[in-house]
């Protein structure tokens, strides 16, 4: 019998994190205009910053990418 649910996704390290009122007030805010939780909300935000500080994709993932290609 087939499994139910969500196809497991990427291994993820649960990490304890303090907010204050007002920046968890704007996640959340955030979240809902865009339909995600708040735990959804904070990942995409550090990708995005990730993304445009250049450290995202992680190099080795990048070189693996760019080798397989050729």
């Amino acid at each position: 019998m087939p499994k139910r649910g969500r196809p497991k996704g990427p291994d993820k390290e649960p990490i304890l994190l303090r907010l204050g009122s007002p920046l968890l007030d704007i996640l959340d805010r955030l979240a809902t205009a865009e339909f995600r939780s708040r735990q959804g909300q904070i990942e995409k935000l550090l990708h995005e910053a990730l993304v445009r500080r250049g450290a995202w994709p992680p190099k080795a993932e990048a070189e693996e990418e760019s080798s397989d290609s050729s």
